[in-house]
Formats: C-alpha cells, sequence, structure tokens
C-alpha cells in the first residue's frame, strides 16, 4: 500500500489523541478516528488521488491532509504538539489509561511519563485517588510494564513496511532482508538488510529521508536510526557469499550455533562467507547448497528457532509447510454495515480477485453494541450476498458472523438463528481481566456451542498495547479438538493471535487452524502473509489449516 496513506493517517490518529488530551469534543476525536482508519485502509495513494473521496474525509479533515501532503504536518497537529507534553502523550499508551485519566495524573499529581506512574503507585501516592481504586492501580502498573517490555520492538507490519521501503529505495543488484524478520517473528528489535552492490550504496543509504541518526558508518556495514525510532542495518556481501551471509544472518542464534556443530564434527567450517574444508569453498553461493552439502534438508527461515528442526532436516523428515499460494479462502472479514470502510461488493471483488474459491464475510454480532449491528440487517446482508454470489460464479460466498463470546462463554443468538449462517467466527472482545478458571470455562463453552466453527483471534493481544487473557490453553486446545471447533491464526500483525509457540501446542492436542485476514479494509486482505509465517513458525502443514481445503472438505467440516 502506499506509503502516504500510512504516515497521512498516523499524522491525524496523532491529532485525534492530542485533541482528546486537550479535552477535545467526543464526537470529534471519533470522527478524526474513523478518518484516520478510512486512510489507512483506502485501496488508493491518497497522495495521487483527491482525498475528499475516501469515506468519512469531509472538508475540514481533506484541508489537513492536503496540508500534510505538502509538508508532513498540518497547523492544528503542530499547534496540540506544543501544548501537551510528550511524556503524557507516553501515558496514554498505557494499556487502560484514558486521556482525562492522564492530563488529571499530570496536573494533580506532577505524572509526566509511564515511569513517573509506576513510581507514584509503587509509593502509594495515588492510594485512594477517586476513579483509581486498588484493581486499577494494579491494572495500571502491570500496563506500564508491558509498555516496557514492548517498547524495543514493533510488530511485524511496521517492520516489514520499514523494510520493504529501505529496500526499494536502494540501488543494489540483490537485495534481501534477513534476521527475525525473515523468520517470520511477531515482533522485531532492529531489521538486517543485506545487499549484493558497490561500497557507494552505504552513502545513498544514509542520505535517505527516513534516515534519523546514523549510528555506525563502514563501507561493509551501515547502522542508521530511522525517523520511527527503529534501527536498520545494511551489509554488503560478495554475490559469491550471498548464501552464506543469507544463512548467518537469518538466524536464530541457537540454530546457527547446531547447523555450526554438524560442520565442525565433519572437520569444517561455516560462515558468513561460506562453508569451507580449510580454504577449499564446499558451498556458499545458495543456502539450499549449504544446506545440502551438511546432509540437511533445506529449512525455511520461519523453523529456524532451535525447535526440533535440525534434527528433522538431517533426517528428511522436515513436513511440507502451508504455503500463502495454498490459501483457498478467508473466513473471517468485515464490511461497512459495522466496523469495516470497505463495502460488501468491493470487499467481495478483491477477494475474487486474490483468485479465492471462497470467501466468507463476518460481520459483528449485536452484543458488540457500538458496531449497531441488528438481526434485520444481517438477514438483509444475506440477500445481498446471495446476489452477489451470480455475479461471482467462480468463488463461493459464504455468510457468516463474528460472535462475541460473552462472560458466562454463550454467544449472541440462539441456536435457530446461529443455523442459517454458513460460519460462526465466536470471539472475546470484552471483561479481559477475568480470572484463569472462568476465562477458561468461559472458552471451552463456546467451543462446546455446536454452531460455533472457528474460535477468533483466542488471546484477544495487541502487540504492545494489550496482553494476553489468562486460560489454561491446554484445556481450551482439549476442548476445541474434542467439539472440532478450529483455532484462528489472526494474521492482523498487531494481532498476531494465535501466537506460534500456542499454536504448536494446539497442534499436539489434534486442533485444526484457519488463516484469516480479519480485513475491515481491502489492503488487509494482504496481511495473510503474516498468518502464514506464524503457520510456518508452528510447522503447520495444508492437513492443519481448513481454508487450504477444497470447498466440499470445508463445508463438511462446518457441518454445512
Amino acid at each position: 500500500m502506499a506509503r502516504a496513506n500510512d504516515e497521512a493517517a498516523a499524522a491525524l490518529q496523532e491529532y485525534a489523541e492530542l485533541f482528546a488530551l486537550t479535552g477535545g469534543d467526543a464526537f470529534r476525536v471519533r470522527s478524526y478516528q474513523k478518518a484516520a482508519k478510512a486512510i489507512a485502509g483506502y485501496p488508493d495513494d491518497i497522495a495521487a488521488v483527491d482525498v475528499r473521496g475516501v469515506p468519512g474525509v469531509g472538508e475540514a479533515i481533506a484541508k489537513k491532509m492536503e496540508e500534510f501532503l505538502r509538508r508532513g504536518s498540518f497547523r492544528q497537529l503542530d499547534d496540540l504538539r506544543g501544548r501537551v507534553p510528550e511524556g503524557v502523550r507516553r501515558l496514554t499508551r498505557v494499556p487502560t489509561l484514558g486521556p482525562k485519566t492522564a492530563i488529571m495524573l499530570y496536573e494533580e499529581f506532577g505524572v509526566d511519563s509511564p515511569a513517573a506512574l509506576a513510581e507514584a503507585i509503587s509509593g502509594g501516592r495515588l492510594d485512594g485517588v477517586k476513579g483509581l481504586g486498588p484493581k486499577t492501580l494494579a491494572n495500571l502498573l502491570k500496563g506500564v510494564e508491558q509498555l516496557e517490555q514492548s517498547g524495543l520492538r514493533v510488530h511485524i507490519g511496521v517492520a516489514m513496511a520499514l523494510a520493504e521501503q529501505v529496500m526499494a529505495s536502494l540501488a543494489a543488484e540483490r537485495v534481501a532482508y534477513a534476521g527475525s524478520l525473515r523468520r517470520m517473528r511477531d515482533t522485531i528489535g532492529d531489521i538486517d538488510i543485506l545487499a549484493v552492490a558497490p561500497e557507494s550504496i552505504m552513502e545513498e543509504f544514509r542520505a535517505q529521508p527516513y534516515v534519523a541518526e546514523v549510528i555506525a558508518a563502514g563501507a561493509k556495514k551501515t547502522s542508521v536510526r530511522t525517523t520511527s525510532g527503529m534501527q536498520v542495518d545494511l551489509r554488503v556481501v560478495p554475490a559469491e557469499s550471498w548464501g552464506a551471509a543469507m544463512q548467518y544472518f537469518t538466524g536464530s542464534k541457537e540454530h546457527n550455533v547446531a547447523v555450526r556443530e554438524i560442520a565442525v564434527k565433519k572437520g569444517w567450517k561455516l560462515s558468513e562467507y561460506g562453508l569451507f574444508e580449510g580454504e577449499r569453498v564446499i558451498a556458499s553461493e545458495s543456502e539450499e547448497e549449504i544446506y545440502a552439502a551438511l546432509g540437511m534438508r533445506f529449512v525455511p527461515p520461519p523453523m529456524r528457532e532451535d525447535g526440533g528442526e535440525v534434527k528433522a532436516a538431517l533426517a528428511g523428515e522436515l513436513p511440507v509447510l502451508v504455503e500463502l499460494s495454498d490459501l483457498r479462502g478467508d473466513l473471517h472479514t468485515h464490511t461497512d454495515l459495522t466496523d469495516g470502510i470497505a463495502s460488501l461488493d468491493d470487499m467481495v471483488a478483491a477477494g475474487a480477485a486474490l483468485g479465492y474459491s471462497y470467501y466468507a464475510v463476518t460481520d459483528h454480532a449485536p452484543d458488540l453494541a457500538m458496531q449497531r449491528m441488528t438481526l434485520d440487517k444481517a438477514l438483509e446482508q444475506r440477500e445481498r450476498v446471495a446476489a452477489l454470489q451470480a455475479r461471482h460464479p467462480g468463488m463461493r460466498l459464504l455468510h457468516g458472523t463474528e460472535l462475541n463470546i460473552a462472560p458466562d462463554g454463550s454467544v449472541d443468538w440462539p441456536g435457530e438463528i446461529l443455523r442459517g449462517f454458513d460460519v460462526c467466527v465466536a470471539s472475546v472482545h470484552s471483561h479481559f481481566t477475568m480470572g484463569r478458571d472462568e476465562m477458561t470455562r468461559r472458552f471451552i463453552a463456546a467451543c462446546e456451542n455446536p454452531y460455533v466453527d472457528i474460535i477468533g483471534h483466542p488471546t484477544t493481544r495487541k502487540i504492545g498495547k494489550r496482553g494476553m487473557v489468562d486460560a489454561d490453553w491446554d484445556a481450551v486446545f482439549r476442548a476445541a479438538a474434542r467439539t472440532g471447533t478450529a483455532m484462528e491464526i489472526d494474521s492482523y500483525p498487531d494481532r498476531s493471535d494465535l501466537p506460534a509457540d500456542l499454536v504448536r501446542l494446539a497442534k499436539h492436542h489434534g486442533v485444526k487452524f484457519s488463516i484469516d485476514s480479519d480485513s475491515h479494509a481491502i489492503p488487509h486482505l494482504a496481511h495473510q502473509r503474516f498468518g502464514i509465517g506464524i503457520a510456518q513458525r508452528a510447522w503447520l502443514t495444508t492437513d492443519d489449516v481448513i481454508n487450504t481445503w477444497p470447498l466440499d472438505r470445508l463445508l463438511k467440516f462446518l457441518g454445512r
């Protein structure tokens, strides 16, 4: 997606947050947030079209965006940035801490950063403050810890966009990202880029507009801090050593140690320059040659975490991993009937353009009150889906719903209504702090509902904003395997949910999975690559993933 959209949306979102912090009208705050979401999800580059064509963008917001496109900011944003201390803005990133509380803490207690908040709570300075009971303070303290842990890393969507921007900006014979990004980790600390290129590429790299600071500059390696705060390391490698360098710099460290030990046992040496016997090069140009020379099957990068893959590669027992091209459909998507920004027609057309065999529309159910959904609206949408089917004869349209799992495990509608849907995804959208036993019972009850096909984004986490709910996942996965309920791998990069370690655990219990985009806009459909990365890290094959199956096998699984 065009970079202008992301940056313009981020500026408008920041403006909405600052506007809220300075006591701005809540209705206007929401309108800015909705417009930011619409701009981020708009399929065309807003720098090349009239921004007024974006849904939810009126004249006042359009003028702000036009100024942003001209100079990288707008007057009202500059003004609010000057009025709100940076520390107070950081405070609002603490999960569950709203703008009103942040301002109150700053004005009445001088709390001007997450660290100062933790200090004030630990020192008892906020005990007895109205609206801040013991449970709230404990949650805020937990939130500060989460923020500190996540502050040094970003989710894979942010890192991937930056890596692709960097690669596109460089003139190189060959260029690729390595490190934890290539291993498809769900959070990334810094980005490693390898290039086959003349040394002049380093000067070109340092001069890019996304570079805020040069940390280290050399002929073979340059490290910069970008305007987003992320570190990017660029290394120039010889063409003949490309494979060895990619193997070495992809890691993980533990995987590389295990592979090097195999080389050492043969009396060889493996480095970033190649696999050597004395001075003789055995292999260096491709990773495949290096693994083959060591008597191993090629290990796909997402598996390189020293989780048994080296032993399996030596024994020729690596599974054939699921790939993006194996996906035949998407079973969790939204439209502008609830909180999506694109119409039903446009979302379906985008699914068809991806060559899908089937595509499910799963707008929210009524218990998520802010979406103003009703049964009448759902049934009206079902008629529209049936009418659209004629326009897409090559792709089966499935009319579904994303249900809300209530604290007692029940969902929005009774069985006689749920029976009419082709697919039911059920997700937790509230009451995230329930105790472990109650949360476990909540999930098991949802799995035992005969009409629930998929548990959506099971841990409910939002990377950098909200941690996982606490549940006995062994018990939940045993129930899902028993009831034939699939667990979702939500590909939306700030969710990446289930994470790979829990996917492996669920697979161990015999659970099947659905890799879904949870799209709220057309560009989100492309997030599926991140879900596939999680699945590969967890060693999944097509047999494990229900939306790689032919339609008849899928419908049989759904019991429809």
